[in-house]
């Protein structure tokens, strides 16, 4: 995996971030946005993260900036951090991909980095050494601040409530229990590694789902949650250890926090428009840039979130939560959606399961071929956009509505949806399906990545 920049941040093979490329994006960076003399800093988990935050470090120093070291956060805890300095940052992550790859994330003052930033920064790149020692300032106080925003606006509102998190290699596992448990619930740690696990929350793998139904059988929890590698995706299963997509945790979190605009990327469900509850749902592109450019879109005094169906949530309004005022925060979020659907559950004294099941009956299902050259996936699926022939000899059903905003999204006669999707960050070519009913969907994932598997075979 050759080192990728894109609006969503720098990610390759850890030997391939070697120090000079990643100086040379971080300069860029710092050349193309407003910095005022300072940097902020995080990173997960990964054992190559320390290294490579020192280069990030090392660079700004060789631009006189002040860096300020926010250490282990969770990326929206340092994006949060840096918004209210009114500084930049850069998170060191390769979020949900394998510990063999990293990545770094970059945020200006304001927030994400749009396509005119990417384009400037490209433009302004060229490889270089990192040039100086930089001795960062402590800024560990982010991770305080983080959690008191859920803790100023909810309260003890989870009260009651017995909750296991699953801690993996999350660089938000000690603080998810931490925040959880202030707010009142039971919280039991499950899972905790030594090693870095990737945790996909739009892909959970089958080994991921028995553990979580194991754990649900004997622990009596109300739900299992967790998050990916950087935690800005949540990953949330009922009490039986059913993982519950993105985002229809997405759509309860909306629905509680009393949105009235939803921007989500069209792969998510159609559930969304299908329970009445919102006054607008706009379709983009996937990727976190896409959503916040619709966000913005909406009108003055609109409620709106976004989310993305890996669960990833941003708040784009002046919220309120059961204790007390929730102020915008346009990145992706994870602690949010857990903490608001579990609430609810508290709140309304009915099951996770039975909120979901409330919602309209349309169930989704996704995962994803690896190691699939990006090359590849773009040329299989390009050929299907072009050939109607192909498409049915493919999917030997009837067509009845085909969506090209992101990929290629197929309505069938059945009601059910096919969606093929190569990755923008990593080799792999992801397939989400939507269908009346869960294990339908399951299946129609199961078959076309089998199909396509052949294929390549």
């Amino acid at each position: 995996m050759a080192p990728k920049f894109g609006t969503s941040g720098l990610r390759g093979l850890v030997r391939e971030l070697t120090d000079p490329l990643c100086a040379g994006y971080v300069r860029a960076f710092l050349q193309a946005v407003p910095h005022g003399g300072r940097l902020m800093i995080g990173r997960d988990l990964r054992p190559s993260s320390a290294r490579i935050a020192a280069t990030v470090a090392d660079s700004a120093a060789s631009l006189g900036l002040t860096v300020f070291d926010c250490g282990e956060v969770p990326t929206p805890a340092l994006a949060l951090a840096a918004m209210a300095a009114g500084a930049p940052s850069v998170m060191v992550t390769g979020s949900h991909i394998p510990a063999d790859r990293n990545g770094l994330k970059f945020y200006t003052a304001t927030g994400e980095i749009t396509k005119a930033d990417e384009a400037a920064i490209l433009a302004g790149f060229h490889e270089t050494p990192p040039g100086a020692t930089a001795r960062p300032e402590d800024a560990s106080t982010a991770r305080a601040a983080y959690a008191a925003r859920y803790a100023g606006a909810y309260g003890t509102a989870l009260s009651g409530l017995s909750v296991g998190v699953y801690q993996h290699s999350s660089v938000a596992r000690d603080l998810l229990v931490e925040v959880l448990e202030a707010l009142g619930a039971t919280v039991t740690p499950l899972g905790r590694s030594d090693q870095f696990i990737p945790v996909d929350t739009e892909a959970v793998g089958a080994g991921t789902r028995k553990m979580l139904a194991d754990w649900a059988k004997g622990g009596g929890y109300d739900a299992i949650v967790s998050t990916d590698g950087d935690a800005d995706r949540p990953l949330v299963a009922d009490a039986t250890g059913r993982v519950i997509p993105g985002d229809v945790i997405g759509t309860l979190s909306a629905l509680a926090l009393g949105a009235d605009a939803v921007v989500t990327p069209v792969s998510s469900n159609t559930m969304i428009e299908a329970t009445g509850a919102f006054a607008a749902t706009l379709r983009t592109r996937i990727g976190s840039p896409f959503v916040i450019a619709g966000m913005e879109a909406q009108p003055d005094g609109a409620k709106t979130v976004g989310f993305e169906a890996n669960g990833g949530f941003l708040l784009g309004f002046a919220a309120h939560g059961p204790a007390g005022p929730l102020p915008p925060l346009m990145t992706r979020d994870a602690f949010l959606p857990i903490i608001a659907t579990l609430a609810e559950v508290a709140r309304q004294g009915k099951s996770l399961a039975e909120l979901v099941a409330a919602l309209p009956a349309r169930h989704t299902a996704s995962d994803r071929l690896e190691e699939v050259p990006t090359d590849w996936s773009l040329a299989f699926v390009a050929g299907l956009y072009d050939d109607a022939t192909r498409r049915a000899a493919f999917f030997g059903a009837t067509e009845t509505a085909i969506d090209r905003t992101d990929g290629l999204r197929i309505g069938f006669a059945d009601g059910t949806i096919v969606h093929l999707r190569p990755s923008g960050n990593a080799p792999e070519l992801r397939c989400y399906a939507e269908a009346g009913d869960a294990a339908t969907a399951t299946a129609l994932v199961a078959d076309t990545l089998a199909r396509i598997a052949a294929l390549r075979a």
